[in-house]
């Protein structure tokens, strides 16, 4: 188990006196509690002071509040204030944060529970809010889902003094379709927030056991052995599908079997929201997009008509208007008016389609770019639905399902749940969708599945997690929720396999030994256990070998190891059995223990490659690029050695063109697996650098080639770690020469370095790009490149230009010095570099950074300028303004219209190339060619970045 995970909410404490249950929300986090020590027990609310504003008091009389008076717009940090609170408060929590927050664009924080499912981002920088004011504090999505248990604790601790909520057994709600890392991240949050003694519940789960709860007398005349209860939970940020089966207990009694979790949608109210603000404005801005400022408030207002719109006593219209900007706040005024018959086609069009179930979930981008979260490919609910079904159909056709008659896809039972089920037409719709798909099998026409009397939308699930927090000490029904998942293990063989180590039918606290398989793993060297999960494979038995099947198989982040001995001079490989269990907490811990001995190794999930981005995306045919044969390898380690090992008799000018002679191929052929056994000699051979600077020089530069571009192969995250401990601040000759291939090894593999390793290398960068800068100046004489040569000056600002990871404010003051440097004629013969390294930090699309690094707007648009407005005009020149102007559809990192226009002009003035052209006009992908260029030379073959 995990450090995170080493405190069970039971372990060896004895049991608190309250059982809590927490719904994470934005906006509408709901707490419920069972007071242990009253009998007989009942779930009771905790209902959460926080602030409200004006005109909220009187829709939420039940809503502990502080009311806020704002004055002369102002907020001053006093208003702030709550009960708890000695300190000044720098934030607000709930729904005064959302309506304030709405009103003071860029400095609201919203889906915080997506964001920590978003794998595109680090989700451990602080980046929220996204695209936010620039003097507005950034928190991760990590910190952010913390704050909100932050004031869930001091408000309970406030209520409760004797009782603080440190010292409860809490049970945390999170999407079912949360995987391992969300799940990993969820607990961290829950750890800043000082809450210790956390287990994880599934929402749709939770849901159903409100169900149970508020039926407790009488649930079982409602459900019978062998039906099916799909429980379809849609709320503000994702849906989740979950099935449970009732079945005859060998007590006689009835039980529940959750069967089926759907996949992770990131698709909810949030999404039709979008959908009505981008319907709108079509009609409020004709001619082109709306400033941020105005999209924020149409969003927001959205939200609103659509709740308004979509109720059972809508109002037949509703009016939109936005305020002007600036000068004409009043006068620019827009304002249209939209019907409820007209939102609510949009919507069951859009996201409630009666589609057959054989239609499948549309494979496209999302039109959504804007906000940064990866949203469902296709927003038809109904169509993700029928493919989880479908996909349970597939399944089910191994069970008993099919022996009694029913169809293994059909629900007999639907039990509603999230937000977006308030209005009464959409639960309509989906039950109709049901019914059609369905009415062949179900027996007679018409077929409807009978609907569940569930508890209110905004408290079953944290009713249900309090309830949860019983049935762990033995009270109430009991949900056998098996982990309706199976996770592999991949080998390396002829044809792709893996073995099934944890299967779907696993239960909290199982264990799972494969004691009949052994395997052999190194000792002291790095290893990769390629990892797979499958939600419709659910019957694989452990130890079983199959294909790997990516229509099936969704491949995890990998686990990487080092497997370390007591003694360090222990080499080799040692015979292990492998182990898996799905721990009470609801994780997955896997370990491996010696066959023949009583050691033992934890195989830890790679969080970090997972959350912060520090091993790029990427599309690699590497692997399959194979092996050279041993005679083959021979020959080239026989060059290396013969270069760099002990007694080496020959010349390190010449080393590329006798490998390439060895190797019977060019450079640019040689396959990434050769490249990384070119490098893992190198590493071994590092003393024959020392033998003089052309050694050096050879040795760095043949070892950035061979590991470019610090990712694409497994464990090149290690390599890339080697590589900094043997090279930052140890080259052997100081000169300038060593220095600037140090700099071309970083550049070549900045996409495996971390945050910090770059940051490390841009700073004393930064300082000498500052120098120079003042050193060019008008009244400068003489050489303006201070201590460094024309080419290292080059080298200097292509490294910084690659270095994705820096932070935005670095970025900036880098970018504005290239510019301020770029027309002085003292600094030509470094032009070419400058304007590659404004064009890399510039772009709107990175090459391997996440998406929260890039720059805003207006410093790619102020950088563009200053390359349009140059008169002298080179080839590089047309790819870095391509680089600022892409196309990517996210308003937030597109150019204005009037600026695109500028754009086009000047490429077609200056003939650039087509493709550039497009790529600024429509948006796409980069040609081969095009991903060389920006990477700075060519990748290795077989590698493509995503």
């Amino acid at each position: 188990m995990s450090d995170l995970h080493k405190q069970d909410v039971l372990g060896d404490e004895a049991p608190s006196r309250y059982v809590v249950g927490i719904d994470l929300g934005t906006t509408n986090s709901a707490v419920s509690y069972v007071d242990t020590h009253q009998t007989p027990w009942h779930v009771r609310v905790f209902e959460i002071p926080q602030l409200v504003a004006p005109g909220e008091i009187e829709s939420r009389p039940t809503l502990p509040s502080f009311h806020y008076q704002p004055a002369d717009k102002e907020l001053p940090s006093a208003a702030l204030r709550l009960p708890w609170s000695s300190d000044e408060p720098r934030y607000a929590v709930g729904h005064f944060a959302r309506d304030y927050g709405g009103a003071s664009a860029g400095r609201m924080i919203a889906s915080a529970k997506s964001w920590l499912s978003h794998a595109g981002v680090d989700r451990m920088a602080d980046l929220l809010p996204w695209h936010g004011a620039a003097d507005a504090e950034k928190l991760s999505p990590v910190e952010a889902s913390a704050r909100y248990l932050i004031h869930i604790r001091c408000a309970w601790d406030y209520r409760f003094p004797d009782s603080p909520l440190d010292r409860q057994d809490v049970v945390l709600t999170l999407p079912a379709s949360f995987d391992e890392v969300a799940r990993e991240l969820t607990v961290a949050a829950a750890h800043r927030a000082n809450l210790p003694r956390v287990i994880l519940i599934e929402e749709p789960q939770a849901a159903f056991y409100a169900w149970v709860y508020k039926h407790r007398d009488a649930w079982q005349s409602y459900v019978s052995p062998g039906q099916k209860i799909l429980v379809c939970d849609i709320g503000g940020g994702t849906s989740d599908f979950t099935l449970i089966r009732v079945r005859q207990g060998d007590d006689g009694k009835v039980q529940f079997h959750r069967v089926a979790v759907g996949e992770h949608l990131i698709l909810g109210g949030d999404n039709m929201d979008l959908t009505l603000a981008h319907h709108l404005e079509q009609r409020l801005s004709p001619d082109g997009k709306l400033e941020p400022r105005q999209w924020d408030a149409l969003v927001r207002q959205c939200r609103q008509l659509k709740e308004g719109l979509l109720s059972n006593n809508a109002p037949d219209s509703w009016t939109v208007t936005l305020a002007g900007s600036g000068s004409r706040l009043i006068g620019g005024a827009k304002q249209c008016e939209v019907t409820r018959d007209e939102v609510q086609q949009l919507i069951l069009d859009g996201f409630f389609p009666l589609d057959g179930l054989d239609q499948k979930p549309r494979s496209r981008q999302s039109g959504f770019q804007e906000f940064g979260l990866p949203y469902a490919t296709d927003p038809a609910v109904t169509r993700n639905l029928g493919a989880f079904l479908t996909l349970h159909r597939h399944a089910g056709m191994h069970t008993d399902e099919v022996a009694d008659g029913h169809d293994p896809a059909r629900p007999d039972i639907v039990l509603f749940n999230g937000g977006v089920f308030a209005a009464d037409v959409l639960r309509q719709q989906l039950l109709s969708a049901i019914s059609t798909w369905f009415v062949g099998s179900a027996g007679p026409s018409p077929w409807q599945p009978m609907v569940l009397d569930g508890d209110a939308l905004h408290l079953a699930v944290a009713r249900g997690a309090a309830y949860y927090g019983m049935v762990r000490r033995g009270e109430g029904v009991r949900i056998a929720a098996s982990l309706a998942r199976s996770y592999y293990i991949g080998f390396e063989s002829d044809v792709p396999v893996a073995m099934c180590l944890v299967p779907g039918s696993a239960e909290p606290g199982q264990v799972f030994d494969v004691s009949d398989r052994d395997f052999q793993l190194l000792v002291a060297e790095p290893v990769e256990f390629p990892l797979f999960v499958s939600s419709t494979r659910l019957i694989d038995r452990p130890g079983e070998l199959i294909p790997v099947d990516r229509e099936q198989m969704r491949e995890l982040p990998p686990i990487r190891t080092v497997l370390r001995t007591r003694s360090r001079r222990e080499t080799g490989t040692v015979g292990v059995h492998l182990h898996g269990q799905l721990t009470e907490i609801g994780t997955i811990d896997l370990w491996c223990s010696e066959v023949h001995g009583d050691r033992t190794w934890k195989l830890q999930f790679d969080v970090r490659t997972a959350t912060q981005t520090d091993i790029a995306g990427h599309e690699s045919e590497a692997e399959a690029q194979g092996v050279l044969d041993e005679a083959t390898w021979n020959a080239a380690a026989e060059q290396l050695n013969s270069t760099f090992g002990e007694g080496a008799s020959q010349s390190p000018q010449d080393l590329i063109k006798r490998l390439e002679a060895a190797l019977e191929m060019p450079r640019q052929q040689w396959p990434t697996s050769l490249l990384r056994r070119i490098w893992e000699a190198l590493q071994e051979l590092d003393n024959g650098r020392r033998m003089s600077a052309a050694h050096e020089l050879r040795w760095l530069n043949l070892l950035g080639y061979a590991l470019r571009p610090g990712f694409g192969l497994a464990v090149d995250d290690w390599r890339v770690l080697e590589t900094w401990r043997t090279v930052q601040g140890k080259l052997a000759f100081g000169g300038g020469a060593s220095r600037t291939e140090s700099w071309i090894l970083w550049r070549r593999i900045a996409g495996g370095l971390t945050r910090g390793q770059q940051r490390a290398l841009a700073e004393p960068l930064i300082g000498a790009v500052r120098a120079m800068h003042r050193r060019s100046g008008a009244s400068a004489k003489g050489a303006t490149h201070g201590t460094f040569t024309p080419q290292e000056s080059n080298e200097l600002f292509r490294l910084l230009g690659a270095l994705e990871l820096l932070e935005t404010r670095d970025k900036i003051a880098v970018g504005d010095l290239l510019c301020d440097l770029l027309p002085r004629k003292k600094m030509q013969a470094a032009r070419a570099a400058m304007v590659w390294a404004i064009g890399r930090i510039g772009a709107r699309q990175p090459v391997y950074g996440p998406l929260n690094t890039v720059v805003p707007v207006d410093s790619a648009e102020k950088w563009l300028q200053a390359i349009l407005g140059q008169q002298r005009v080179e080839s590089a020149d047309h790819f870095a303004v391509m680089q600022l102007a892409r196309k990517t559809e996210d308003r937030y990192r597109d150019l204005s219209d009037r600026m695109r226009n500028e754009v086009l002009d000047w490429l077609e003035i200056m003939k650039a190339p087509r493709h550039l052209f497009d790529l600024v006009q429509q948006g796409g992908s980069l040609t081969e060619e095009d991903q060389a260029a920006a990477f700075g030379e060519s990748l290795p073959k077989g590698l493509r970045l995503a």
